[in-house]
């Protein structure tokens, strides 16, 4: 790397403290993954020319982290400037070939497998400047160097504006949960008043994940391949149950925990750690159970259909409707007391049949997007593998 740089060097701590100033002080955590640059702590003019003049950054550095989440990438835009940076992060200015080219060459697997394979364990994991001058990497003619950048730009293109689509529907969702739930928007054919209800009031049945002297031993674990799915509050995620980093118990040990068997159409929800987290049973959830700190709503679809409830209770007036009840001080809780003590809507079935197969479809959309996003971060990854070996 010294061999195509005309400067390798990194930052400071500012002496003054509070974060107060007119230039952009950037920092590990103010670059994403994606290699973009975003909200940032200020420095003082006077101190960015002065104590930290070493590290004033200029158009086309290469910003690369070399503390704590290592490997970080990014290029300095126009726009960003003036700004400064810490020790976390290296400094790369070059005199030679495609700033676009080596910062994706430096964010690739090569340059991740020389990281773990030299890392500087102290209080958190390191590389040097001088480790980071000794990198060799691959140096393509600039004509070649230009075309692999084009390409990774177009598939960093794509993949920013799919989150936007996903933000964009996100937010989409929350101003039709607002609008239906507070019913100021309604569909056409209904003007009935809805009804409101304690959920105790309703002829739900609840239960919860504390199973006792039953309650699963270290012995009683397993695998995703052997076992059944013991969900935890991190398993809900945005009203759906997500399997990533699930635990997992014995086939006889959730034989044996059945108060805690998921049935389609439930709703879970975290009453312990991560309020107001819930998760809506489908037909590739049924059967799989919940730890102590999770409870499940099943209603009497003649009244109540779970799939609407649930949307109802993501909706911002649903959300403070369970924030509102919590207890404990060192560890929030919602216990199933307070929980039967939530209002909710009772509307005719057939609006609410309305309202959640026009939620399915946009959560089907949201979903189905995700996968474009997940499909091209993995197209990402495989080209930074077959590219730069």
């Amino acid at each position: 790397m010294s061999e195509v740089t005309n400067l390798i060097t990194k930052g400071t701590t500012p002496r003054e403290k509070g974060g107060r100033g007119e230039v952009n002080f950037i920092k590990v955590e103010n670059l994403s993954k994606n290699g973009n640059i975003f909200t940032t702590s200020k420095v003082s003019v006077s101190e960015h020319q002065g104590y930290l003049a070493r590290s004033i950054l200029q158009e086309n550095d290469i910003l690369f982290s070399i503390a704590g989440s290592l490997g970080r990438t990014a290029i300095v835009p126009k726009l960003v400037l003036p700004a400064n940076t810490n020790q976390a992060l290296a400094i790369i200015r070059l005199s030679t070939g495609c700033v676009e080219f080596v910062a994706t060459y430096l964010s690739g697997e090569a340059i991740d497998r020389y990281i773990r394979r030299n890392p500087t364990v102290g209080a958190q994991p390191n590389i040097s400047l001088t480790q980071v001058a000794s990198l060799q990497i691959d140096w393509p003619s600039l004509h070649e160097q230009e075309v692999i950048s084009k390409l990774f730009a177009r598939v960093k293109d794509l993949i920013a504006a799919t989150q936007d689509k996903i933000d964009a529907l996100e937010q989409a969702k929350r101003a039709l949960l607002q609008r239906l739930f507070d019913q100021s928007w309604r569909f056409k054919g209904y003007s009935d008043p809805w009804e409101k209800r304690k959920l105790g009031e309703t002829n739900s049945y609840f239960t919860d994940g504390n199973y006792g002297e039953s309650y699963p031993k270290e012995s009683e674990l397993s695998d995703k391949e052997n076992g059944v799915p013991f969900l935890r509050g991190s398993n809900l995620r945005n009203g759906e149950l997500i399997e990533d980093n699930a635990n997992y118990i014995t086939k006889e040990k959730h034989a044996e925990l059945t108060s805690g068997h998921l049935v389609e159409d439930d709703i879970v929800l975290a009453v312990r750690g991560s309020l107001g987290a819930l998760g809506y049973v489908k037909e590739e959830n049924i059967d799989w159970n919940i730890n102590s700190q999770l409870a499940v709503i099943r209603t009497d679809k003649s009244e109540l259909s779970g799939k609407f409830l649930a949307q109802f209770l993501l909706s911002w007036r649903g959300q403070k409707e369970l924030l509102s009840r919590n207890t404990g001080t060192a560890l929030k809780q919602l216990p199933i007391k307070q929980l039967k003590d939530v209002p909710v809507p009772i509307v005719n079935l057939d609006e609410q049949k309305e309202i959640s197969a026009l939620f399915t479809s946009i959560d089907n959309l949201i979903a189905a997007t995700q996968s474009r996003l997940s499909s091209l971060e993995l197209l990402k990854k495989a080209l930074l593998q077959d590219l730069f070996i």
